[in-house]
């Protein structure tokens, strides 16, 4: 009778122990989902400012129309991207074609910006002005959001893979680590500029 007792406590405490391994790896993703959404109102937010950013821009740019599509493809582009990760966030390939997507969104924006320098009517339009302050706080905004899922994402990881939830992970669901999302531009980001006179 006792060893019955302790082999019952002994399945107890071991189906214990799985439904919590579980629940916290549960909680860990809805986590770094819910950081995802953060990123993704973030990104939706830039998509719906650069169309109005450019219509302000097509007014003083005229025969800058090549540059002018090449944003507007990138922004529908990037769009796509967010829509499909945001279907699957944590997916290694979702987080890769939204990164890219991003990042030749940031390029195409820089290359309007530098068309841009060279008509002063046009940046010290009030509306451009605000449009671009706009975009500045949420670029912001986008950093903060994909620093926080991030870190989510790599909570969720360590835990997935420490011992013994590793045992356990793959039975209940969880074989893959989730994927960070960082940008192509990211390292010319973070490598300060370099001016010479």
């Amino acid at each position: 009778m006792i060893t019955t007792l302790i082999v019952v406590a002994v399945i107890a405490l071991i189906v214990f122990y799985v439904v919590s391994v579980y629940n916290r790896l549960v909680a860990l993703k809805n986590r770094f989902q819910n950081a995802f959404a953060q990123i993704e109102v973030q990104l939706k937010r830039r998509h719906d400012l650069i169309p109005n950013l450019v219509e302000t821009a097509k007014a003083y740019l005229g025969h800058e129309r090549e540059t002018l599509e090449a944003v507007i493809a990138a922004r529908n582009t990037a769009a796509a991207g967010l829509k499909a990760a945001a279907a699957n966030p944590g997916s290694a390939q979702a987080m890769a074609e939204l990164g890219g997507a991003e990042g030749a969104l940031t390029q195409a924006m820089g290359r309007l910006n530098v068309v841009m320098e060279a008509y002063p009517d046009l940046k010290a339009s009030q509306n451009m002005q605000q449009l671009s302050e706009e975009l500045t706080s949420t670029e912001n905004k986008v950093a903060f959001a994909r620093q926080a899922f991030n870190d989510a994402v790599m909570n969720y990881n360590s835990y997935r893979q420490s011992f013994p939830p590793v045992a356990i992970a793959g039975m209940v669901g969880h074989s893959e680590d989730a994927s960070f999302l960082e940008f192509e531009d990211s390292a010319q980001i973070q490598t300060a500029p370099k001016v010479s006179f």
